[in-house]
């Protein structure tokens, strides 16, 4: 079996790796196989067409590929919370919580996740279009098996970009080599409080494999919970992994971020969470309606979260 992320050297996905490469799924009696897959749209098609049996991703992402969330549901959460931050350039004077930094500016996104910074600036009061605020792809492609972030922290070097809206291991790059400086935590309650529910990283399958092969996603739904339970308990599963896959430099700025995150540790799926989402999906034209809790949540994996 083979499950989806669309970022590898990330704070992000982070669960879903460690459940691979810990054994966690193996423990459940699934042989599952991590498949790097960028943008994220391109993972949930892929989770579509049948090419990978579950994602670990972006929330706000599935109707990309399943059209008003039809044909997808969530299992469980990685962690709770909106988990992109935005840094500028150092050298801009950029302050905490100042969003009119972006003011006739050029922000790195990936493609997706552009949309929660264009929905949160405007909540702030900022028109992208009036006040010449430019959100979109850094400049050249990303190489295979790289992660956006960091990528992007090497456009921001370069000075191809004036800021990075992207997870918190590419703030912890930009912010630690001296390039940039921290602007907006979305997590930590920076920004207008709506953003917190724009999305979260889940757990992810299909409809027909929760139809045909409903204890495989239970077993999968248990090996993340276990996995997400392991790391809140012992940061040190982090290093574990970094020891197989990361640089040691990774791996320590990789733990340095994930600790952290572990007090957003935690499986469940919200009523809030999924309210606050489906609507923000809504307003920014990736849905059309807004649907019950039940349709977007397997709910018989709620028992779950909490055993």
């Amino acid at each position: 079996m083979k499950i989806a992320i669309a970022d590898l050297v990330s704070n992000s996905y982070f669960p879903a790796t460690a459940a691979v490469e810990l054994g966690y799924f193996k423990a459940e009696g699934l042989d599952m196989t991590l498949e790097h897959i960028f943008p994220v749209g391109a993972m949930y098609k892929a989770l579509r067409d049948g090419r990978v049996d579950f994602v670990a991703g972006s929330a706000i992402g599935i109707p990309i590929a399943f059209p008003d969330f039809e044909g997808a549901k969530m299992l469980s959460a990685m962690t709770q919370g909106c988990y992109w931050a935005l840094v500028m350039r150092s050298e801009l004077g950029a302050k905490r919580g100042d969003l009119v930094a972006v003011k006739g500016r050029r922000i790195g996104a990936a493609p997706l996740v552009e949309l929660a910074l264009k929905r949160l600036i405007r909540e702030a009061g900022i028109d992208a279009d009036r006040d010449k605020v430019e959100i979109g792809p850094i400049p050249g492609p990303i190489p295979p098996g790289a992660s956006f972030g960091v990528t992007a922290v090497k456009a921001l070097q370069a000075g191809t970009i004036d800021g990075l809206w992207a997870n918190c291991m590419a703030a912890e790059v930009a912010v630690r080599s001296g390039t940039g400086t921290l602007v907006l935590d979305v997590r930590r309650g920076d920004g207008p409080k709506a953003a917190f529910h724009y999305t979260m990283p889940v757990l992810v399958t299909t409809e027909k494999l929760l139809a045909e092969r409903p204890d495989v996603a239970r077993r999968a739904t248990r090996a993340m919970v276990a996995t997400v339970r392991a790391i809140k308990a012992d940061i040190g599963k982090v290093a574990e992994v970094g020891r197989r896959l990361f640089t040691a430099d990774e791996t320590e700025k990789l733990t340095a971020v994930i600790s952290r995150d572990l007090p957003y540790y935690d499986p469940r799926l919200g009523e809030d969470f999924v309210r606050d989402m489906n609507r923000f999906a809504c307003d920014v034209g990736l849905s059309r309606t807004m649907r019950g809790y039940q349709e977007l949540v397997a709910t018989e994996m709620a028992p779950l979260w909490t055993a």
